[in-house]
């Protein structure tokens, strides 16, 4: 089904790992401690988003007079001391397993790459990926292109060769700004 393209990308939470509920419940809890809740719709929005860019959106719905980036930093410590023991794989890790060493393939993620780096690593799935470009690797994140261009940079693949897996309103528009096609998993 994918033979046509060169090289393969995918997003990481929500479209490969089941983070989703983890990041939430990190969410949760950080937030608490400063009296303030999200809107879970406007959070799933804003999926695909670095970490401080979701604490922004948080601070101004809350009207909060916190740094987004401190925010940002103090969810992500909450969500490390859960995420390896409560992440599993989506079925879509089959598409990796069944693609791996056929093409080369890569990770393109709104994670930090700490977080990122470890999850893939502690569930034994780095090995499929030639490159893992994560929110700390690029200026502009998703809706930009910047995530996957590096992918394919990395990947050594024609953007216009690559196929992007998603789950994601801002990555298959970020995938689409690249130049390359995107598949939304949510419709798998």
């Amino acid at each position: 089904m994918y033979e046509r393209y060169d090289g393969l990308i995918f997003d990481m939470d929500g479209t490969i790992l089941d983070t989703e509920p983890t990041h939430r419940k990190a969410w949760r809890e950080t937030l608490a401690g400063y009296g303030m809740q999200f809107d879970e719709q406007a959070m799933v929005a804003l999926n695909g988003s670095p970490t401080w860019r979701i604490a922004q959106a948080i601070i101004e719905l809350n009207r909060a007079d916190l740094d987004p980036h401190r925010l940002a930093q103090e969810k992500t410590q909450a969500v490390r001391a859960m995420l390896l023991d409560t992440v599993r794989p989506l079925p879509l890790i089959e598409v990796v397993k069944s693609w791996h060493g056929r093409r080369p393939m890569a990770v393109g993620t709104g994670s930090e790459s700490d977080i990122a780096e470890a999850l893939l690593n502690h569930l034994g799935l780095r090995q499929y990926f030639s490159a893992v470009v994560a929110a700390d690797h690029v200026k502009n994140h998703k809706p930009a292109p910047d995530t996957f261009l590096l992918c394919a940079e990395l990947m050594g693949v024609a953007p216009q060769k690559c196929v992007v897996f998603e789950d994601a309103d801002f990555g298959l528009e970020a995938a689409r700004a690249a130049g390359m096609d995107g598949v939304d998993v949510r419709l798998l």
